[in-house]
This record gives C-alpha cells, sequence and structure tokens, in this order.
C-alpha cells in the first residue's frame, strides 16, 4: 500500500457529501448534513482501527486515537490532529469534481459545461501547477478542499501509519469538526477531553503554508431604527434608516475594506445591508492582528452610534459587538515548539515553509486561547469559498508526507 492509494478516492466521496453549515441554525453542527458525514466517517475511522471512535457529546467533534507503538518507558508529546467537515456558504449541492491531467500552465481550464473557466490572465496562481495533477469544480458549485482535503490527509496519514506499525509514533488525536465556516465550531472544543499536547490543524492553502498568526476578528450587528411619515410632510419628521446607515457607514475610513488591504493591515467589512425607510439592519466583521488597533476598530464603531445617537437626540443606533476570536500568535510565540518541528519536516522533504500573518482565522485560533497551541499546516485549496476553488493532487500528498514526518519527529522528542 502506497501512502497515497486512497487519498484521491476519498477525497472526491467526501467533497460529494453537501455539508455547508448554517450561521442562522440554533444546533450544533447546525446542519444535519454534517452531522451525517460525522456518523460516516466514525464508521470508517473505527473499520480502519482506530480506538476511542466517537462523536463527543461536548463538542460534536468526530474524535478518534492512534495509540503509541513506543515502548512504554518513552514519553513523547501526544499530537492533535484537526479539520473540519463543513463547507461555506456558496452552493454545495451536487458537487461534481473533474480532474485535469499534467495541467500545462498556461491553459484555461473549462469547468464543467458552465460558462466559467479558470484562466490563468485571471487567476494567476494556475501558473504554479504546471505539470501537476488539478482538482477542479463543474462550475456550479465551490469544491470543498476547504476543509475535506484536510480530513482527507489526515486520515490518509493515519491509515498509513496503521499500516506501516515500523514507523514509530507517539499517540495520536483526531478532531474533525462541524462549524468552522460560521466561527462557532471549536466554541465547544473540550481541550481535556482532547487530550493533546500539541495540535495541528490542516486547513491551510497553498504548499508550505504554516501559520500561527492569525487575525482578532469580531462581528457587528448594527439596528437602524427610522421614522416613516409620507415623504410630502416629511421635512423635519422623517428619519430614514437607509439613510442612517449610509452615514454611519460614511464616518469609517474609506480605505480600511478588504479590496483595499492586504499584510497585516486590519480592516472594516461591511457584510450586509437590508432595510427600509422605517428600520435597517447591518452587519459588519472587524479584523486586525494588533490587539490594540483591534480594540480601536470597535471603538470607533461605538463613537459612530454614539454621534448619531446625539445628533437625532435618541437611541436610533444600536450595536450588538461580539468578539470572534483572537491572534493565537498571543499564546503560540511563548513556545514555538510546535511550529519549528512542523518548519523542519517541511525542509526535511525539500518544501520551502511559508509564514505569513493569515488574513483570517482558524479552529486554532480559539482552541489555542483555551490551552492547546494549534497552528495551521497547509492542505493545498486555491480560490476556496467559490466556483473556482482547485486542488492539486500533488499538493495534497505533500500535505500528508509533512503530517506523517511531524509525526516521526515528535516521536523522537524525548525519546
Amino acid at each position: 500500500m502506497t501512502v497515497y492509494q486512497n487519498l484521491i478516492p476519498r477525497f472526491i466521496k467526501y467533497v460529494k457529501k453537501e455539508t455547508r453549515s448554517d450561521e442562522n441554525s440554533q444546533t450544533v453542527p447546525s446542519t444535519p448534513s454534517q452531522v451525517e458525514f460525522a456518523r460516516e466517517l466514525v464508521t470508517e475511522l473505527t473499520n480502519l482501527g482506530l480506538s476511542k471512535v466517537h462523536i463527543s457529546q461536548k463538542s460534536a467533534y468526530v474524535l478518534a486515537t492512534l495509540p503509541s507503538n513506543l515502548a512504554k518507558d518513552q514519553q513523547v508529546p501526544t499530537v492533535g490532529l484537526i479539520a473540519h467537515l463543513d463547507t461555506a456558504d456558496f452552493n454545495a449541492k451536487n458537487v461534481s469534481p473533474q480532474i485535469i491531467k499534467n495541467y500545462d500552465g498556461k491553459s484555461a481550464i473549462q469547468l464543467g459545461t458552465s460558462q466559467y473557466r479558470l484562466d490563468p490572465h485571471e487567476f494567476p496562481n494556475l501558473r504554479n501547477y504546471a505539470g501537476q495533477d488539478l482538482i477542479t469544480t463543474d462550475g456550479q458549485t465551490l469544491l470543498g478542499a476547504d476543509d475535506k482535503a484536510g480530513v482527507a490527509e489526515i486520515i490518509t496519514a493515519v491509515e498509513y501509519l496503521l499500516n506501516h506499525p515500523e514507523i514509530k509514533h507517539g499517540q495520536i488525536q483526531i478532531g474533525l469538526g462541524p462549524d468552522e465556516e460560521i466561527g462557532t465550531g471549536a466554541d465547544h472544543f473540550d481541550v481535556k477531553e482532547f487530550n493533546a499536547d500539541l495540535a495541528y490543524t490542516v486547513d491551510g492553502g497553498p504548499l508550505g503554508e504554516l501559520e500561527y498568526e492569525t487575525f482578532n476578528a469580531a462581528q457587528a450587528k448594527i439596528k437602524l431604527i427610522g421614522k416613516n411619515v409620507h415623504p410630502g410632510s416629511a421635512k423635519n419628521v422623517m428619519v430614514n434608516a437607509l439613510q442612517l446607515a449610509f452615514d454611519f457607514h460614511a464616518q469609517l475610513p474609506s480605505d480600511e475594506v478588504p479590496e483595499k488591504t492586504s499584510g497585516r493591515q486590519g480592516f472594516f467589512h461591511l457584510l450586509q445591508l437590508t432595510g427600509t425607510v422605517d428600520q435597517a439592519s447591518m452587519t459588519y466583521i472587524i479584523r486586525d492582528h494588533d490587539r490594540d488597533k483591534f480594540e480601536a476598530r470597535k471603538d470607533l464603531l461605538r463613537q459612530v452610534a454614539r454621534l448619531l445617537n446625539a445628533e437625532y437626540g435618541q437611541k436610533r443606533v444600536i450595536i450588538d459587538l461580539q468578539d470572534q476570536y483572537y491572534n493565537m500568535r498571543e499564546v503560540i510565540e511563548k513556545d514555538l515548539m510546535v511550529v519549528e518541528l512542523a518548519k523542519k519536516a517541511m525542509e526535511d522533504l525539500q518544501i520551502k515553509p511559508v509564514i505569513f500573518p493569515v488574513r483570517g482565522g482558524t479552529d486554532g485560533s480559539k482552541i489555542s486561547f483555551m490551552g492547546l497551541p494549534t497552528p495551521n499546516l497547509f492542505a493545498g485549496g486555491e480560490n476556496m469559498h467559490s466556483r473556482f476553488e482547485f486542488i492539486s493532487l500533488q499538493t495534497m500528498q505533500q500535505a500528508v508526507a509533512v503530517i506523517l514526518k511531524t509525526i516521526q519527529l515528535i516521536a523522537k522528542q524525548n525519546s
């Protein structure tokens, strides 16, 4: 059995299962399809020979253990491998992947029979994959490599270890969780139940990504209360909630938005604006890598609300501001061993580590603050959350190799 024998069949099987999460749901997991997928994974992991396979009542994660095959007197850290089951807010029904073998790195790829193409002129990242085999969508759905690739890579790596007991390793804990895409999946994660000393999410993008710095993140839901009267007699009486929304947005820095920022630059992102003259609502996400700047952004929203309420002499702007996650660097930089081990694994495999601040977050952002340092490894997906999503077979294989190499390096700790 080769390392990669079941990787692509497993991945294709997974992405064909619709597991989109729903931020409006009150259940955990947020959708029945995730529950169904989790149950199927329990069966698969049990059949592979893992132990303690179950769905946690606390977290709704699929949990499984690969016991150590080291001598009893060899104590090494227990490694956690984490990925998520859900896909993003884009059509995920009837996913029909196509495989482009030996892509030439310059031609446009027709996505099924749709009107859409993957064109290097529009997506220059395609040029990085000359000679590789690409898996794309048919143009009608997302692919789901975020994070079915991570799920497939983790299970393939553990399957290889089960079939090759000569490879020495400490105890390995697997956690496959729901609702990462709506930011709630790790809320119920139980570090004590998971019982790992260090962990990795396998949820990154292209080859070599190794991430331990994320955004600090918050969401603001803003209610704007208007007063609707006949427009013919509206002077000094009408309060247009939609205009109030425009006035609110105009008080924010126009250049501090996602489409005008990069690197460590934070932003305000208006996700939604709906309403009428009588009442409107806005939803923002607020992001910044620096904690002080993050707090200043939240304060600015509150200041704008106070300013407008003072102007109207009554409370017409109501803000519900909730933190979502924090920059896990605050935790991980206290002991970078977990990062250095993964970095060395990549270097040993002649993969250049690409370490940079993530303009987003992972479940590891929350889990790290729960006391389990959890940086993020590449899984291989590109153009995620869209019909233009694709992944390289060769990058997925290298992701499995990095998981295996990291586990072996950790097994040498104190052994």
